[in-house]
This record gives C-alpha cells, sequence and structure tokens, in this order.
C-alpha cells in the first residue's frame, strides 16, 4: 500500500539522514557494539544536521518542530541502513518530551540550549532491581535538605546512562497513600558528575550491542532544589502521559525492523541456489515471504494511523498500547521467519538478519510488556470485573 503520511520535505529529511548515517554512523557501527556505546561526538554531529533536538523552540536553538514525523524518519532510515541508534531514540523521543512540557523558564534557558547542540546527553531512570513495570514500587528515595534533594537508591537498565550527562530520576519524595500507591513520586534531572553519582556495570544484553545499558547508584547525591522536574509527587501523572510517545516510538521502529528483515530475506532467496534452483522459486519461499509481508503492511498501516494521530495530539494509552503490542509481535514472527529463510547464515552475527533477530526481542519487553499492554487494552473494554 501506497503511503500518504509523509510529505516531500519529510522525503527530503530522509535523503538528508541517509546521507549522515553513510557518513557518520554505519562505517562506525561494528565498533560502537564492540565497545557497548556509540561514540558520544555523534549526538553532537546529529544536532549540527538538525536530526537531534527538533521539537526545540528556535529561541533555545532548535526548530520548533511541532510534528513527530521526522523522528520517525530517522528511526525508518537508521534502521533500513543496519544501525540501531537507540540510547539516542530514548534521548530525543523519551527523555526531551519531559523538558519540553514541564520545565519552568528559568530550567528551560539552562538545559534546552545544551541539549539542542548536542553537548547534553539525556537518559531516564526509572526501573530498579525490584521494579519493572510496577512504578508504584519504586523505592529510590529523594529527601528534601534545605535548598537540595539527598537522593539515594539505585536503578538497572538504563539505556544511555554511561554517556548521559543528565539523568531523569524517578525517585519518592514521600510515601504513597494507603488508597494511591502511585502518589509520592517526583523526577530530579540529575547532574551525572554530582558526587555520589556512579554508572556501575555495563550489562551485556542478548541485542543492541551498540547501546549502552547500565546500572546506576546513588550515594547520598544532592540535587539542587531547582532541579525538580515538574511539581513534586505528580511524576506518575508525568510518565503516563509521555508513553504512548514512546509506545510510537517502538512501534515505528519494530515496523522499520520488520520491512528490513523482508528485504533481507527476499535478496538471499533470490542470491541463494539449492538442488539447482533460486531459493525463492520454491513455493514455501513465496508464501512464507507473502505472509510477512501482509503482516508488515498491516503493521505500517497501523502506524501512520498513530503517526497522524500523535501530530493532532489524539493517540491515548490504550490506543498507543494496542499499536505497541501488535507491531512488535508482527516483528517477531517477521524477522524469525526471515531469518529460516536464511538457514544456518541466518545464525551467523555477520549476516544482518542476526542483529535484527537478536535485537526484537526486547521490543516485547521495554516501553511496557505486551502482558501490560493486553491489561491496558482489555481495562478499556465492557468487560464483567
Amino acid at each position: 500500500m501506497r503511503r500518504t503520511v509523509y510529505t516531500e520535505d519529510h522525503e527530503s529529511f530522509r535523503s538528508a539522514v541517509r546521507t549522515f548515517v553513510d557518513r557518520e554512523v554505519s562505517p562506525h557501527f561494528e565498533q560502537w557494539e564492540q565497545e557497548g556505546l556509540p561514540d558520544k561526538e555523534v549526538y553532537r554531529k546529529a544536532a549540527e544536521v538538525g536530526f537531534i533536538g527538533q521539537q526545540i523552540p528556535e529561541e533555545y536553538g532548535g526548530q520548533g518542530e511541532g510534528s513527530y514525523k521526522y523522528n520517525a524518519v530517522f528511526i525508518e532510515e537508521t534502521i533500513a541502513a543496519d544501525v540501531n541508534l537507540g540510547s539516542m531514540r530514548v534521548h530525543s523521543e523519551v527523555c526531551l518530551p519531559y523538558l519540553l512540557h514541564l520545565t519552568n523558564d528559568e530550567q528551560k534557558a539552562r538545559w534546552l540550549p545544551e541539549v539542542a547542540a548536542g553537548r547534553m546527553v539525556l537518559a531516564i531512570a526509572m526501573t530498579e532491581p525490584g521494579t519493572g513495570s510496577d512504578l508504584a514500587g519504586i523505592a529510590t528515595t529523594a529527601v528534601r535538605d534545605g535548598d537540595s534533594y539527598v537522593l539515594n537508591g539505585g536503578k538497572t537498565f538504563i539505556t544511555g546512562g554511561r554517556n548521559a550527562d543528565r539523568v531523569l530520576v524517578v525517585c519518592r519524595t514521600s510515601a504513597a497513600g494507603e488508597s494511591d500507591r502511585r502518589g509520592g513520586l517526583s523526577i530530579l534531572v540529575v547532574d551525572t558528575s554530582t558526587e555520589g553519582f556512579a554508572v556501575g556495570r555495563t550489562l551485556d544484553k542478548l541485542g543492541l550491542h551498540a547501546q549502552d545499558t547500565v546500572e546506576l547508584s546513588f550515594s547520598d547525591v544532592r540535587v539542587p532544589a531547582e532541579d525538580l522536574l515538574g511539581e513534586e509527587g505528580r511524576a506518575f501523572e508525568y510518565l503516563s502521559h509521555n508513553l504512548p510517545q514512546e509506545r510510537l516510538t517502538i512501534a515505528v521502529g519494530a515496523t522499520a525492523a520488520a520491512t528490513r528483515a523482508i528485504q533481507l530475506a527476499t535478496a538471499y532467496a533470490n542470491e541463494r541456489t539449492i538442488f539447482g534452483k533460486a531459493l525463492a522459486t520454491f513455493q514455501n519461499t513465496k508464501f512464507v515471504l507473502a505472509e510477512c509481508a501482509a503482516d508488515v503492511a498491516a503493521a505500517q498501516a497501523m502506524v501512520d494511523q498513530a503517526l497522524e494521530a500523535h501530530d493532532r495530539g489524539e493517540l491515548d494509552a490504550v490506543d498507543a498500547a494496542k499499536l505497541k503490542l501488535f507491531t512488535t509481535e508482527v516483528q517477531a514472527r517477521v524477522v524469525d521467519k526471515c531469518l529460516q529463510i536464511h538457514g544456518g547464515y541466518g545464525y551467523i552475527t555477520e549476516y544482518p538478519i542476526a542483529r535484527l533477530y537478536a535485537d526484537a526481542r526486547i521490543s516485547r519487553i521495554y516501553g511496557g510488556t505486551s502482558e501490560v499492554m493486553k491489561t491496558i487494552i482489555a481495562k478499556s473494554l465492557d468487560l464483567v470485573r
């Protein structure tokens, strides 16, 4: 199906992204995978050509772009080039909206120009060793002491945590109420150079090897009160507000990855000879790829509808949950089938399909598991409780 979600401006932007990826990302990506994180300089280079902080107002060095579609184009093109800049996506699509929507004028003046220039890298710290999807169980504490908060605790699975200059730390500033476990949570924008802030081990993951995912610890970290984001005690509300965009980001990446898997499998099937014939001539190969193509067409249509809804401010939590659930399940099925077409070569990491396979497994977990998505959707149905 012909996509109608993008304009000529978006396609011009797409061309610029391809050039940037060819010059600044692809030649270094294998090294980044070996080192476990991208070169921090890539943030500055991306900012120079307008690929970071597009939504930042012009007065703070950004472009004042209101549409998320340019972000989606960037995601699609990096994945099409067999690179995955997940930590940059967390920086731009997950963290930055909090600064755009919750900061006061003084905070905007301090932080947004640095982000727009690529000099400040952001990460967000929600998950703890004993707390994943149940954010109400967060145990990291921040106690007010004069003009500072004293932060103590630990976080895990923090994407971009090693490169980050500022981390949005979700912490408990007051006890939860008996009838409201979600109360008492706040967000502090923590300077990673502060005494007591420590980056622990980089986690050895199944996939996403060029994405630094780390543990963080806070030992009596003093955070100035002026670095509180929004109002004290309202973090759960703030986090819920940004979840639809986070899940849209995952869905865009999942669909782009499934699309790329079909391209790789098609090329391999056309080139691979078996029993004296091209693998692509066998009915089973044709039918498998046909199934994949139909699945991806449905996922793409859903993503494009969500992109339009998000730009109108109409993408709600339930629709975002449906979107993430469907597209990530499609990604899993399609990438698996496309790896199978590669046979033994699909299991060899020098083939891009192997990287897609390893990277795909997290899509049904981060940003809310498939089970959490089903729970959100089920609550919206007229079911007996």
